[in-house]
């Protein structure tokens, strides 16, 4: 990745081989042709780690190759990286120069910036912080305009807030997230925002409600709320689960019920195998669900959620592997076909491959 050819001619050629791929993948379920939103072919990625690589009296900023983590592969620009980060990347480097507070031990340096222009800087240290630090720390997110957290082994400490506000439009509409230091977020803004618009677009007005699973921060279920009765949405990461309940309230949204459990939780509960006390205040009854959303992690769905999910008249799924997706989709064809398929290529210069579909009950 550090070493492609970024020419508009490479990102065309390797674009097409992912649609080409995912093509050949859904072939076997009559799938039509995916919809494909492009990427911008630099500065698309929001987040960026970078291990510090000590020569002499120098460090640098550092990555490694798959399977080597012994070569450093210095890094003084990163042309993937937003544009924000490569201008923060200098003038960090500058101040741990110049401030041994801030030098001292520090072997990490996390960014994560915003389509809307915030960032947050994570430092990571094999030291105790202790005042001086905090003094220099200060010091640097005033001259930086930005947050930033300390790291130490068991400790935290946050200058500013621990958590960016992006901004995304979706069918008009802007949404804010709160996406906090540590959690998962979608890297690629813009292709997520492609994302959200073709989820939005391809639910379209229901009049029942929808389940969704792994819903992270509320990345999805903010604007498909708009187009549902109610949502139920399930996660179970606490710091994505508090980060989705304050976006729930700074985008005045209230008919979305977020409960802390696991997809497979879930499962066993809407199957009656388990009662749990986090469900004590809803009424599972109460809801008519035609839709379920799902956006799981590489390994896919377990048997038991492909189960659960068949259920639904509309599965509108998300994939960030199309080995797994494909192996879904199987257990679910006998019930279920695809009505819409898109490729969304939120990282461009490798294999990974994020795709969406639409299944519909026959």
């Amino acid at each position: 990745m550090l070493n492609s050819d970024y020419s508009p001619s490479a990102y065309l050629e390797q674009l097409n081989a992912k649609q080409a791929r995912l093509r050949h993948l859904l072939a076997q379920f009559n799938a039509p042709e995916a919809q494909v939103f492009a990427s911008a072919p630099q500065n698309y990625r929001l987040r960026a780690e970078f291990r510090l690589w000590r020569e002499g009296d120098e460090r640098h900023y550092a990555m490694f190759a798959p399977g080597d983590n012994r070569t450093p592969i210095f890094i003084d620009n990163f042309p993937i990286a937003s544009k924000l980060i490569n201008q923060l990347m200098p003038r960090l480097k500058e101040a741990w120069r110049s401030s041994a507070a801030l030098s001292e031990r520090l072997f990490q340096v996390e960014f994560l910036t915003t389509l809307s222009g915030e960032a947050l800087i994570t430092l990571c240290y094999h030291r105790p912080l202790d005042a001086a630090w905090q003094a220099a720390a200060e010091q640097l997110a005033s001259q930086l305009q930005v947050s930033i957290v300390g790291r130490s082994r068991g400790k935290r400490t946050v200058i500013g807030r621990d958590y960016v506000v992006e901004e995304l439009n979706v069918a008009g509409r802007v949404f804010s997230y709160r996406q906090p230091e540590g959690a998962f977020t979608q890297p690629n803004g813009a292709v997520n925002t492609h994302m959200l618009n073709w989820a939005y677009t391809v639910l379209g007005e229901q009049p029942d409600d929808l389940l969704e699973l792994y819903c992270g921060n509320g990345n999805f279920t903010l604007p498909l709320s708009t187009r549902v009765r109610k949502v139920l949405a399930t996660e179970i990461s606490k710091s994505s689960v508090n980060a989705a309940l304050a976006n729930l309230v700074d985008n005045q949204i209230d008919n979305i019920e977020l409960v802390r459990l696991s997809a497979e939780e879930l499962t066993q509960a809407l199957n009656g195998v388990r009662e749990f006390r986090r469900l004590a205040e809803i009424d599972l009854g109460s809801y008519e669900f035609g839709t379920v959303f799902v956006d799981p992690p590489r390994a896919g769905m377990d048997a038991d959620t492909c189960e659960l999910v068949r259920r639904f008249p509309r599965i509108l799924y998300i994939s960030c592997n199309p080995e797994t997706l494909v192996e879904n989709i199987r257990q679910l064809s006998d019930t279920h076909r695809i009505t819409q398929a898109a490729l969304f290529d939120q990282f461009p210069w490798t294999d990974h491959m994020e795709s969406g579909v639409l299944l519909e009950r026959k």
